[in-house]
């Protein structure tokens, strides 16, 4: 079943076309195939092509990010949104880390549609809620591969428990491992870049053809402020 999604309405004052790209599926995870991490390395030579790095933060997923970054207080230079981290890598000649099918799947999904993409464990998951506040002054957030990261300012999506997703870094207790099974994609488009229905097409996709995915769950949730 598909999570619940609730949204603060400071999140909403900014962006209140937002839509979020659910995506649920039982999963066989593991290294990454070669075929996968060739479309990786075609994707990022597109990006090399396109951008400089200075157009980066100029893409419009990227810009609404940032916007609703700005508008809760956060500096979104010191905390760069996931899709801009991915693309300025590339435009550096950085390369990405190669991880595990799952995670560098939704990498390549966020690195070309511009979205800041929540990859979670499933299973990790408290509940069957997830509620998008703003993270609070000494609230506890262990990013992955970034240790405690201050989240006061981010939009932050929460279960029953505390913390599990930002657009910046999701946290350690819920991420995607080799050893996931059951996996929860939320595609958080603050602002349109490409087609929402999509980009969820490709994930999708992807995720059959490296993760063998199958009971896939999908929806697109829009949020109205009240």
């Amino acid at each position: 079943m598909l999570p619940n999604i609730e949204i603060d309405n400071k999140i909403l004052e900014a962006c209140p076309n937002m839509q979020i790209g659910l995506i649920k599926a039982n999963v066989v995870n593991g290294p990454t195939h070669d075929d996968l991490w060739e479309i990786i390395t075609s994707e990022e030579q597109e990006i090399l092509n396109t951008y400089l790095l200075s157009d980066i933060n100029k893409r419009p997923a990227i810009v609404g990010t940032r916007s609703l970054y700005k508008h809760l207080g956060k500096d979104p230079n010191r905390y760069r949104v996931a899709s801009e981290a991915l693309c300025r890598r590339v435009v550096r000649k950085l390369g990405l880390y190669r991880i595990n099918a799952l995670v560098d799947l939704i990498n390549l999904v966020s690195m070309k549609s511009g979205y800041p993409i929540s990859g979670l464990d499933a299973d990790k998951i408290a509940g069957n809620t997830l509620t998008m506040g703003v993270g609070r002054h000494d609230e506890t957030y262990h990013g992955i591969g970034r240790g405690l990261l201050n989240i006061e300012g981010l939009p932050v999506y929460r279960d029953k428990i505390g913390g599990i997703a930002s657009p910046t870094s999701d946290e350690e207790r819920t991420k995607i491992t080799c050893d996931t099974t059951n996996v929860q994609i939320n595609i958080n488009a603050f602002a349109p870049e490409m087609p929402l229905a999509q980009t969820m097409e490709w994930c999708i996709d992807l995720m059959k053809r490296f993760a063998n995915a199958s009971m896939i769950e999908q929806d697109i949730f829009t949020p109205i402020n009240k």
